[in-house]
């Protein structure tokens, strides 16, 4: 599990999983297992206002979304303005939502040209590469993945790069763009002809 803090009343959790299984769940238990799941966002509550130092009291917002191949990516809000006579009351109001994006983080642009050899023989050419931080993102929408491949595609992007915590937000608010379509195809050209 890894913890980040956004702001004074804002944080982000990311569990892969791996972190998933060891705590005892499966991704499809996450979507009909209310009980377990209120119990899993119990504990990651309290393990992350540990971790990060923060008093958690009064309403909790919490945004769960499922990230196909990363994990579990979760954004909880502390509400300021709520007021309440009893100091250990927490209420959580929770929404999951399932992310149809694919973002997988390279160390080198050398991993990047490498992976792009391996997946252009399958017939993919879209994707969008993205620089932050002294990394390279790249991001494929799952929609414009054909589905028999999308297992074979995770298998090979995790062998050259790993899963990424950021959203697609983040990356497009933040990052500078390198490939803003069909980056597959166009490193191909690039570094291959």
């Amino acid at each position: 599990m890894r913890v980040e803090r956004l702001s004074s009343h804002q944080f982000t959790i990311f569990l892969t999983f791996d972190d998933l299984i060891e705590r005892g769940f499966t991704s499809d238990e996450i979507w009909h297992d209310a009980a377990s799941v209120r119990s899993l966002f119990s504990e990651m509550m309290y393990d992350a206002s540990d971790e990060l130092d923060i008093e958690l009291d009064g309403m909790l917002l919490v945004q769960v979304f499922m990230m196909q191949a990363q994990g579990m990516h979760v954004v909880v809000t502390q509400m300021s303005d709520m007021e309440n006579e009893d100091e250990d009351f927490i209420e959580m109001k929770v929404t999951l939502d399932e992310s149809h994006e694919l973002i997988f983080l390279f160390e080198d642009i050398e991993d990047l040209i490498d992976v792009a050899s391996y997946l252009s023989p399958l017939g993919i050419e879209d994707g969008q590469v993205y620089y932050l931080d002294d990394h390279y993102y790249m991001l494929f929408d799952e929609e414009s993945l054909p589905e028999i491949e999308k297992e074979s595609i995770i298998a090979i992007m995790s062998e050259y790069s790993h899963s990424s915590i950021l959203t697609s937000h983040r990356l497009k608010e933040y990052g500078k763009i390198i490939y803003e379509k069909q980056a597959v195809k166009q490193i191909m050209n690039h570094f291959y002809n």
